[in-house]
């Protein structure tokens, strides 16, 4: 019997050892975690006693507040304009949030380990406690002049689109805007009945306003990947130059036997066979850059599209990213059509954003980031992005080849009409328009797309532009692009 006893009495000892270990381990080492967890009502209702912090774009709008409540929180989150900024910003509910909203939360909420002492110092002087302030690097009128262009082409149709702009020379994404876009302040309500109705009608609305379409869509490229195909071509041999004559047949035939023709079947430069690399660039013909893509292979020109950001995921804070494919294919046939931007070949607008950005900064890609900076209530700087390299796909003598071609293509190319009837001649614009097949069998319902930076003498935005169904690039990605430079540089 008192062995027994012993028995049971060494178990309860060891059960009391783990309840205690368990115990100081839940409160000092996962206290955070726990107060963030969906379910923990009393960690959401602490959350709303609090003000959260503002979100501000880099020109100082605010574009996400709090206001009091007169429910049972005390707080509840408002959105300034937020039809331009809910593919920024996200949105903060009472069961989830998404964006920037979530991916700071902890700053926003003033919950962050990194806000401790301020939080104590609040509490024994008697001031309210409120969350950090998160500036963006969004630029408010590139964001507007963005999501207005969208709005003017997408409106009462069911397509979707995409405008990035970014900084080339830091990476800093000046424009995040997608079609279609919803009604953050809709989903900030404390009514969990209109808030659940609200979040229905958002995920039964097709297309889903709820994607980012600038950022975590794929369509495919066209023509605006003949800036990979020819910088794989120019960084092949240094006897390659923007003057050296390219074949140019019409229509190619094809390795398997299939025939690859020019848009509307029209010869290339003055029907010779043999055209200028300029003059094929700026005139968007698809036989020499197709028969470019046979002669370098897919593996080369999987290398120049990963160096420019293709199959990565780049982690970007507060950014949901869907990785932009490039696929090495053994068929030099596929190769052909991948190497013009079509095939299985797709990209964001921010993947186009980002050959932009490339060839403006002398052939060196910085990495994107959406955050500028956090600021605690007492304006201390929390933290501070950087600006980093993210790779180098091309040398800056290649970039300047590049350059080269794409001013040729507003100079007198496929971009001329669009540049000169926005009166944006003076701008100094260097672009590449795309009309980009997506499967839809239908001329009208190829997808719009266009890059750009300016001034090509010294850049300081590069755009990148998709509007799916809107024809040819010129006529509808294009004037969108030119629209937000045009707010960029005043």
């Amino acid at each position: 019997m008192n062995r027994a006893l012993k028995r049971i009495s060494i178990a309860v000892l060891v059960m009391f050892l783990a309840l205690l270990i368990n115990a100081n381990y839940l409160q000092g080492f996962q206290p955070a975690s726990l107060a963030t967890r969906p379910d923990n009502v009393r960690g959401l209702e602490a959350q709303y006693q609090y003000q959260r912090g503002d979100i501000v774009t880099s020109d100082g709008v605010v574009v996400a507040t709090t206001k009091p409540s007169d429910d049972i929180y005390k707080f509840e989150r408002v959105y300034n304009n937020p039809m331009v900024y809910a593919p920024v910003t996200g949105y903060d509910t009472i069961y989830s949030a998404t964006g920037v909203e979530q991916a700071e939360n902890g700053l926003l909420a003033g919950t962050s380990s990194s806000l401790s002492f301020r939080n104590f110092i609040d509490e024994i002087t008697g001031k309210p406690r409120k969350g950090a302030t998160v500036t963006l690097t969004i630029n408010s009128k590139d964001q507007t002049a963005a999501y207005q262009g969208l709005s003017s082409v997408l409106a009462n149709t069911k397509n979707t689109g995409g405008v990035v702009a970014i900084n080339p020379k830091t990476g800093a994404i000046l424009a995040d805007a997608s079609w279609p876009s919803y009604d953050t302040n809709s989903l900030a309500t404390h009514d969990g009945k209109q808030l659940n109705a609200a979040d229905e009608t958002l995920l039964n609305t097709t297309p889903s306003p709820l994607v980012n379409n600038a950022t975590d869509s794929l369509y495919p490229p066209g023509s605006t990947f003949k800036i990979v195909t020819t910088s794989a071509w120019f960084t092949q041999s240094p006897a390659h130059t923007p003057e050296t004559a390219l074949s140019s047949p019409q229509p190619l035939k094809l390795p398997n036997g299939n025939f690859l023709n020019n848009d509307n079947d029209e010869p290339c430069g003055n029907n010779t066979g043999q055209t200028p690399a300029i003059t094929a660039f700026a005139q968007s013909c698809n036989t020499p850059f197709a028969e470019l893509g046979i002669q370098l292979g897919g593996p080369t020109l999987k290398s120049m599209a990963d160096n420019y950001g293709y199959n990565q995921n780049l982690g970007i804070t507060g950014v949901n990213m869907a990785e932009s494919n490039f696929t090495a294919e053994s068929d030099p046939s596929f190769t052909a059509y991948d190497a013009i931007g079509q095939h299985d070949t797709v990209a964001s607008p921010l993947q186009e954003a980002m050959m932009a950005a490339t060839v403006a900064n002398n052939g060196t890609l910085m990495k994107p980031y959406l955050v500028q900076q956090v600021t605690a209530s007492d304006l201390s700087i929390l933290s501070s992005t950087a600006p980093s390299v993210l790779s180098q796909p091309i040398t800056p003598a290649v970039a300047s080849e590049e350059t080269q071609m794409m001013l040729q293509v507003v100079a007198s190319g496929t971009a001329q009409s669009p540049v000169d009837n926005a009166g944006a001649q003076g701008l100094d614009i260097a672009g590449k328009t795309g009309t980009a097949q997506n499967g839809v069998d239908s001329a009208n319902a190829s997808d719009s797309v266009f890059v750009a930076f300016a001034p090509a003498n010294n850049p300081k935005i590069a755009v990148g532009v998709i509007v799916q169904g809107g024809g040819y690039g010129a006529v509808t990605a294009a004037p969108i692009a030119i629209a937000v430079i045009k707010a960029a540089l005043g």
